[in-house]
């Protein structure tokens, strides 16, 4: 199989991280996520990753309900991608691919701090690239952050990682009658208000041009299929 694009940028929940656990990060997992990025990999097409932290702490209904400051909530979600990173980096290297963590906020100790032209540097030397920490600052999601970091790296597209096979109108889960779309403009996620990523990521993206698409990735090989160009999910672009 010959892959379509040459540099991707894949976000992941960190829900995807549970697994069987109601919180924290089930390990096999982690080996399962790791297995799907080494099929992209070795194919030749660079790759970053943006991680979530909702599975260790989920900053906005948290500091609601302990009536913390929506800054400090962020900064400990920011922490919890860091945890997610470092597990998947583990385990990536752990199939034999060389890693590199790079975060927004300085810890120079466990992770590089992220400049672009070295992140970029990285990816051509065939180094997966895990950005954590979001973005640095409070009152923006990883989405956002993933959308940032795809346009500084000028990756060809962005893919995101879910439970389901893609954009639904409702959530699939919890309504048996929910509509899957199999492509979307950026304005009607927007206006219908799907919330597959925040507001200031998809306009991000649609300033950009940058197409995205919503998938599967608990499906074992669904991310290969995805790069080599195969129609699953939903495509925003």
């Amino acid at each position: 199989m010959k892959a379509k694009y040459r540099r991707i940028l894949l976000k992941l929940s960190g829900e995807a991280f549970l697994g069987k656990f109601t919180h924290g990060i089930d390990t096999s997992v982690c080996a399962h996520l790791a297995k799907q990025v080494k099929e992209v990999v070795n194919l030749g097409v660079e790759t970053a990753l943006v991680v979530g932290g909702g599975n260790i702490f989920r900053g906005v209904p948290k500091s609601s309900e302990f009536q913390m400051h929506r800054a400090i909530a962020d900064y400990m979600g920011m922490l919890a991608t860091v945890l997610n990173g470092l597990a998947l980096q583990n385990a990536l290297e752990n199939q034999g691919i060389p890693t590199r963590v790079m975060t927004a906020i300085e810890m120079r100790q466990i992770a590089e701090p992220y400049i672009r032209r070295r992140a970029i540097r990285h990816l051509e030397k065939k180094r997966v690239v895990i950005f954590v920490a979001g973005t640095g600052n409070p009152y923006f999601t990883t989405d956002t952050a993933a959308a940032l970091r795809s346009v500084e790296i000028d990756v060809d597209i962005l893919f995101k990682g879910t439970k389901v096979d893609g954009v639904y109108s409702s959530d699939p889960l919890k309504d048996k009658n929910a509509k899957m779309f199999k492509k979307l403009t950026y304005m009607e996620v927007i206006n219908k208000k799907l919330r597959i990523m925040d507001t200031t990521a998809i306009t991000l993206c649609m300033e950009n041009k940058l197409p995205i698409v919503v998938f599967n990735f608990m499906e074992e090989g669904n991310l290969k299929k995805i790069v080599c160009g195969q129609n699953l999910g939903t495509i925003i672009d």
